[in-house]
Order: C-alpha cells, then structure tokens, then sequence
C-alpha cells in the first residue's frame, strides 16, 4: 500500500517507485518524478514489498538516522514536517544543504540515543517516526524515542543486525529486539529487507495500548 505521493511511474521502461520533486542525487527523473530506489533507501523497499507502513500524505516524520538526506528527501516530497536527526557533521553539511530546497526538513544535529536533547525542538505526537541507524541499542533507540509518537501512529524501525552485533546471528539479534521493541511497542508487521540489503530487518509497530 503505497502512501499519497507516492506512485509507480514508467521510466526507462518500466514502471519504478517514485516521488514528485526536484532530483536531489542523480536519481533518474522524468515528468517531475524522480526514482526512489528500493536498493538505496530501506523505507523504499518495504513499500516496494507492499508492506503496510502507515505512511500518509502531510504526516509530521521524525527520521531517526538522516544520514545525507537521500530517504528523507524522498519522505519529504509527501510528508509534512520531516525532523531529521543525524550526528555526524559530514552528512549534516549535505542535509543542511537539502533543507534550502525542502523547507519542511528540520536537520537536528543530534544523537538518537539521547532525545532529550531535542526534546524541545520536536513536537509531540508527530505521525510516524523512521530509523535508520547504523549503531547499537537500535531498539532501545526506538523505544526511547516513542515519547514523541501519537498515540495512533507508526514506527517503521529498519533494524541493522552487523551494526548491533557483527559476530551474532542476525536472527537472534532480530529475536533480541523484537523482545524489547515488546515492552513499548506492538509490532504490527516484520520482514527481512534482503536481497535488496543485506542482514536487514523491518518492524512496522504502533504503541501499547
């Protein structure tokens, strides 16, 4: 279930997962519409699974792990504000850059595991929080960050098992998050994200009730 702004438009012969913007990497671009590639972005590859992510049209995001800006200026292009926390300098600068062209992204340069310390800048009850970090304690991450989320919205938390743990097994370290991930969260959906990357996992999850 694809959100509004969000379609399949024919380019290069095929119909590919796009959104309407302006080309912000090199992605191929036809007709106002620009490729969004499953094999780049993890939040692309789950809708390209057909996965139900809650996502809708002007929701507020809060993106968790913004990196340089290539998903979240995808979510942009249909979402309302869009906080995005990343911590490294370097991909901020790039970040900063892109938010001169999408005014409704607010870089935060912050770390996910403390968010007290944007507390104050990101609203309450924003529609949908998106992680994508590649750290530790993804799931504690998550559920520390759930202070900023409605009480009817979604979480959609791409879980990076070589960043938790590059010796585990990535299905007990999926095993082990889910388990906490339980404490704050009910998990509506889960799936690997392979073979587009690889010892990924995605949970879709709303808050206990």
């Amino acid at each position: 279930m694809l959100p509004d702004g969000v379609v399949r438009h024919p380019i290069d012969g095929e119909k590919r997962l796009c959104t309407e913007g302006e080309s912000v990497y090199g992605e191929p671009h036809d007709d106002g519409y620009r490729v969004w590639d499953r094999s780049r972005s993890k939040v692309a590859a789950v809708l390209a699974q057909g996965i139900d992510t809650g996502l809708a049209a002007n929701d507020t995001i809060l993106y968790l792990g913004a990196a340089s800006g290539t998903t979240v200026s995808h979510v942009a292009d249909f979402a309302g504000p869009t906080y995005a926390v990343e911590f490294a300098p370097g991909p901020m600068r790039e970040l900063v850059a892109l938010a001169q062209t999408r005014p409704n992204i607010i870089p935060l340069l912050k770390n996910v595991k403390r968010p007290k310390t944007y507390a104050h800048v990101v609203e309450s009850n924003v529609d949908c929080i998106i992680q994508d970090v590649a750290t530790t304690k993804q799931a504690k991450a998550a559920c520390d960050n759930a202070q900023f989320l409605s009480p009817d919205g979604n979480l959609i938390l791409s879980l990076k098992a070589r960043s938790e743990d590059v010796t585990a097994d990535p299905h007990s370290v999926y095993d082990a998050a889910r388990n906490q991930l339980r404490e704050v969260y009910q998990i509506q959906h889960e799936a690997s994200l392979e073979p587009d990357h690889q010892d990924h996992h995605v949970f879709i999850a709303t808050l206990q009730s």
